[in-house]
């Protein structure tokens, strides 16, 4: 009697482990607006993954409008996030920096505006349109990037100010035949981050990036055969400015729309900064290329130099730390 009790016990012991771990596995799981998935919003998909996940994981997400503030913590890797139909798989929020904080005459400040905030590393999310949808009342993040190892494939990007800020120095980041969008410095920050075949759109005239890479850092942003393109009344847009002084900004076999201005760079009001930001280009192509008129302080490169400007090459960190010194 009392080893049939026993098998009884373990037996539901084994029940209940195998119901409370039903999401831990690399099976894909289903999120739909209408209900027809396992979940009807993406942060309950995210809650029930597992932390540190040694598999690849999936959440495919129906066509529809998620309007959510999403945050992909740090205690999760190995995600993929996959839309249905990019055009209509739409994660999309309103917050901007001038909403007041409550109990506050605050702000809630840029770095709290995003629409989805990855913090994890290793995620993926693919045929996703993010965007922040604020009336242009200041700025307002659709995409917060800190983990590293991040990838981002078909993906739309929407906004106005600071669309996509790349948060965290030391970070990789990869988008691919990606669109993105926005008004003034819509791609920020202090990451390392290659874009390769995406499309830029400038909505007013104002500057394209405004990175902020540490001067420890050989490389900052790469845009590489993307195409800079731009609304009919924005027709004087420069390239970049730099956030922090060792800004690292480089535009390769690009097509440079006529929005470009001659000068290319501007140095944030600051003289200094000429000395020190890393502002390049090469074989770029379109009406906004024309080196004729560029900026003295920053450089065109040779093809020697541009042949090393390699995705091995440019992902490839290292870091030596000793307390003790």
């Amino acid at each position: 009697m009392r080893k049939l009790i026993l098998l009884l016990v373990l037996s539901l012991s084994a029940m209940t482990m195998t119901a409370a771990n039903k999401y831990d596995n690399p099976d894909t799981i289903f999120v739909a607006r209408d209900g027809t998935g396992e979940f009807r919003t993406i942060g309950e998909a995210i809650e029930v993954c597992r932390a540190f996940m040694d598999y690849h994981k999936v959440i495919f997400v129906k066509k529809g409008t998620y309007k959510e503030k999403l945050i992909i913590p740090s205690w999760l890797d190995n995600i993929e996030i996959v839309g249905e139909d990019v055009a209509s798989t739409i994660i999309t929020y309103d917050d901007h920096a001038n909403i007041r904080m409550p109990g506050t005459e605050q702000g809630m400040g840029t770095f709290r505006t995003y629409t989805i905030k990855v913090e994890g590393n290793c995620i993926t999310l693919k045929n996703l349109t993010i965007e922040n949808n604020s009336a242009r009342l200041g700025q307002a993040v659709a995409l917060h990037t800190e983990g590293d190892r991040l990838v981002f494939v078909g993906c739309r990007f929407l906004g106005h100010q600071d669309t996509i800020y790349t948060g965290k120095a030391g970070t990789r980041l990869f988008f691919n035949h990606c669109y993105i969008e926005g008004t003034t410095d819509f791609i920020f920050g202090p990451s390392t981050a290659w874009f390769e075949d995406c499309t830029i759109k400038s909505k007013a005239n104002s500057y394209v990036t405004a990175a902020s890479t540490p001067q420890d850092i050989p490389y900052g942003y790469i845009f590489n055969h993307c195409r800079l393109i731009a609304d009919e009344n924005a027709q004087k847009v420069y390239l970049g400015r730099p956030w922090r002084p060792y800004a690292y900004t480089l535009f390769m076999n690009c097509e440079l729309g006529a929005h470009i201005v001659a000068k290319g760079w501007h140095n944030w009001g600051k003289e200094s900064n000429e000395q020190t930001a890393r502002y390049l280009e090469y074989n770029n192509s379109g009406p906004g290329a024309s080196t004729r008129e560029r900026v003295s302080w920053s450089r065109q490169l040779t093809k020697k130099e541009a042949s090393a400007i390699t995705m091995e090459n440019v992902f490839r960190m290292s870091s030596q730390w000793n307390p003790e010194k």
